[in-house]
């Protein structure tokens, strides 16, 4: 059987222009599925699976946010952290307009429209991490140096 060919994403072209090393992963991608499904076809803790959250806040601002695959995100933790009133996840529609990619597919790399990138801090401390490749059924494998090195994101406390 050959071997199914890893898509070339606008995250990969970035992650490749700023000369990150990756491992791409495939997976059988379920509807609704999330990190639990990925984790489990890469043989890898829930834990090191990082989620790509499109949000906003009250001003319907959008922004990311990096959250392990087994947590959820405070929200009132978070906008207490990053100084909104409020924030709520976008409706998928909205998601996808924002990243340029399909919800279930969401990269934080190479979004259509640049947005501010909030992290849970403890990503950082993981030695290797697994995130969207930017379609679903894809992630990459990293570390968490050289996403901070590409994305440079805000770190935050606001796992729940």
């Amino acid at each position: 059987m050959a071997k199914e060919k890893t898509p070339v994403t606008q995250a990969i072209r970035v992650l490749r222009e700023h000369q990150v090393t990756v491992v791409e992963h495939l997976y059988k991608y379920e509807d609704k599925g999330g990190t639990r499904v990925s984790a489990r076809e890469l043989g890898v803790e829930e834990h090191a699976v990082i989620k790509t959250l499109i949000m906003e806040d009250e001003q319907k601002k959008p922004l990311i946010v990096l959250m392990h695959g087994d947590c959820e995100v405070g929200i009132g933790m978070l906008a207490k952290q990053i100084g909104a009133k409020k924030v709520s996840p976008c409706d998928p529609k909205t998601a996808d307009k924002h990243s340029g990619y399909q919800v279930g597919g969401t990269s934080p790399f190479g979004t259509r429209h640049a947005m501010p990138v909030y992290m849970e801090a403890s990503i950082a401390e993981l030695p290797r991490i697994y995130i969207n490749g930017g379609k679903r059924g894809f992630l990459v494998e990293m570390t968490p140096q050289d996403l901070m090195r590409v994305l440079n994101p805000t770190l935050v406390n606001a796992a729940a």
